[in-house]
C-alpha cells in the first residue's frame, strides 16, 4: 500500500515538473515599439506570475518586463500609458508580456 502511495505521489511530482514554465527567451536587442500598461523588473513577483501563465521562465533574467502591450504602429500614436521599444513579444504570448522593454524618449 506504502510503494503504491509514492509511487503516485513520484508521478505527481514528475507531471508538475514537466509542467512548469522551461522557456527561457533569449533577450535581444529592443526593436518592436510597444504600448504597455506598466514596465517591471523581470524578478518581480507579477512578472514571474504572468511569465508562469505564457509558460515562460524568467529566472536569470535582469531586464525590464513590459505587461499588457500592445504594438504602436501608427506614428504619433497616443499610448496613454508607458511607451516603449521592446523585443519583439511572441503571438503565444498574447500581448500579456514583453521582454528588454527601454523607455522611448522622443
Amino acid at each position: 500500500m506504502f510503494s503504491k502511495i509514492s509511487v503516485l505521489a513520484t508521478m505527481a511530482l514528475i507531471t508538475l515538473a514537466a509542467a512548469s514554465p522551461t522557456n527561457t527567451p533569449p533577450v535581444t536587442p529592443p526593436t518592436s515599439p510597444q504600448c504597455c500598461s506598466s514596465v517591471v523588473s523581470s524578478t518581480s513577483s507579477v512578472a514571474s506570475l504572468v511569465a508562469a501563465l505564457v509558460g515562460i521562465d524568467l529566472s536569470g533574467l535582469n531586464v525590464p518586463i513590459g505587461l499588457s502591450c500592445s504594438p504602436i504602429t501608427v506614428i504619433g500614436n497616443n499610448c496613454g500609458s508607458t511607451t516603449v521599444t521592446c523585443d519583439a513579444p511572441e503571438k503565444e504570448w498574447g500581448g500579456l508580456i514583453a521582454i528588454n522593454c527601454l523607455p522611448i524618449t522622443l
